[in-house]
């Protein structure tokens, strides 16, 4: 896969995927999130994992998969649970134990 079609209103854009930060479930939905701009596409989690190039991009969660050169670094939040830093982005992303071992050997 090459790019992502995103519809925004009257407009549909063409996001390359190396442009993507992360895709995260949203109810029906999988929000695409690039460093300016967040969009919503109909394609399932599980489609885009098979889709991706699995070298640079890691599922963390169930419902989340992440662009691992959009990745600044792993840390714990005040309960203990790896929690994934972004370069170009403030939010960060929860890791569940399923997926940390992957994290854990950066």
């Amino acid at each position: 896969m090459r790019y992502i079609t995103a519809v925004h209103g009257d407009e549909i854009r063409l996001i390359t995927v190396d442009e993507i930060c992360y895709f995260q479930a949203d109810n029906k939905y999988t929000r695409v999130v690039t460093v300016d701009r967040e969009s919503l596409i109909r394609r399932g989690i599980g489609d885009l994992l098979s889709a991706v190039d699995p070298a640079r991009f890691w599922q963390i969660h169930r419902s989340t998969i992440v662009n691992i050169d959009a990745v600044s670094g792993v840390a714990r939040d005040f309960r203990g649970y790896l929690r994934v830093r972004l370069k170009a982005r403030n939010e960060t992303l929860a890791v569940s134990d399923r997926f940390a071992h992957r994290l854990r050997q950066m």
